[in-house]
């Protein structure tokens, strides 16, 4: 029996005239499920396309391999616009704005020791099966390159039974690694480690929460500040993301003399914007703090920068303090900013750039603002998350 995909999920699997999922399919195509759940394509759409990775077939890495890159463009700025029209909101939207491939400068890969040594890689879809990528066109080359590298870390650190993740990260200085593993750190262990990094010219080695050296510091390079991030700690997926965001949020902001930027992390806005403003930036995480401040006294030409740790979910700025600033930035998780966003309603603030990484809390944090009579101006959809369901977005808001 076949079956007509309809429509995509918010996941980027096809969903078919009765109802079921069949994932890698697009809409309009007639398929037919094979025993093991793969759909076989009896009549392709027109969209459809060789995946540019050999690894597309076993790895769960990629999801949207098979679409063409306009009609993922098209699809995950509808997704965007459909969480908005869901608060009857119909702003401007932007060209949408893709990362190249070979970009990603950050993967969490997986290790496991085999017989012949290990095997690092992504798991496939589904499973807790690993597949090796060592041709992966989503990570950039110095990251592809280091896999083998990986992989004799994993015979270090991983058990024969075990498997670990290895955050790996991309920094001016090399690469910044940080290992999770079950595996007791002991001193023998931590000579051996460092000789590791050092023979592998690694920037940074951490285990679990302990950094075992720091060789050269990992930095970024947010704006006119160098910063080191802490092991782990968030960072846009992409450089060529992280500067189209950046753009939008400096044009939002303009001229205000005094911002606020809230879930500020390491300063990735808050750096940039210190080149014309006074800016507060307030985070969650002590140590995202101190690695933005040091990066701001060693910036030239900023003006000052203020750093302060605080729970935004628990204790957002209230109103009073809001009212200092002429502009915010707010940059939340996944899960939005509903205490916050609160607060800002309430304040006198009339210049507002949010950037978020889930259409659906970002929909209802902006139709928040709104009803207390922002106008939301325009909408830039940005994917740095190539080729995966995930999809990154700066907004304007301003009110009279």
């Amino acid at each position: 029996m076949s079956l007509i995909i309809e429509s995509l999920t918010h996941l980027g699997a096809g969903r078919a005239n009765d109802g079921t999922l069949v994932p890698r399919t697009l809409p309009g195509e007639e398929v037919a499920l094979r025993p093991d759940g793969t759909a076989q394509i009896l009549m392709p759409s027109a969209k459809r396309v060789a995946a540019p990775c050999r690894h597309f077939k076993t790895c769960g890495g990629c999801a949207l391999q098979h679409a063409a890159d306009d009609f993922v463009a098209d699809w995950k700025q509808t997704v965007v616009a459909r969480a908005l029209y869901a608060h009857g909101l119909e702003p401007e939207f932007r060209p949408m704005h893709t990362s190249p491939t070979q970009s990603r400068r950050r993967a969490k890969f997986s290790g496991r020791r085999t017989k012949s040594g290990a095997m690092v890689g992504f798991h496939a879809r589904a499973s807790d099966v690993l597949v090796a990528v060592p041709e992966c066109q989503l990570v950039t080359p110095r990251l592809l390159a280091g896999i083998p590298m990986l992989e004799a870390l994993t015979v270090i650190a991983a058990s024969r039974r075990g498997e670990i993740a290895l955050t790996v990260t991309d920094s001016t200085a090399g690469l910044d690694v940080l290992v999770q593993t079950d595996q007791r750190l002991t001193d023998q262990l931590r000579i051996e480690l460092a000789g590791f990094a050092q023979h592998h010219k690694l920037s940074r080695l951490t285990w679990v929460d302990e950094t075992v050296v720091t060789l050269r510091d990992p930095v970024q390079i947010f704006g006119p500040g160098a910063v080191t991030p802490p092991p782990g700690a968030f960072l846009q997926a992409t450089e060529d993301g992280e500067a189209t965001l950046r753009r939008g949020v400096m044009e939002i902001i303009g001229g205000a003399p005094k911002v606020v930027d809230l879930f500020a992390g390491c300063g990735t806005f808050s750096l940039p914007l210190a080149q014309t403003a006074e800016v507060t930036a307030v985070e969650g995480e002590a140590t995202m703090i101190a690695a933005l401040d040091r990066g701001w006294r060693s910036a030239k030409g900023v003006k000052r920068l203020t750093g302060i740790t605080r729970d935004l979910f628990r204790r957002p700025l209230e109103p009073d303090e809001l009212n200092r600033f002429d502009a915010a930035v707010i940059d939340p998780p996944r899960a939005g900013a509903a205490a916050q966003i609160a607060t800002l309603a309430d304040s006198q603030i009339r210049t507002v750039a949010m950037v978020s990484c889930n259409p659906v809390t970002f929909g209802r944090d902006v139709a928040s603002l709104v009803a207390a009579g922002f106008t939301l101006n325009w909408v830039h959809v940005v994917d740095q998350f190539r080729w995966s369901p995930h999809v990154e977005m700066v907004a304007s808001l301003t009110r009279a």
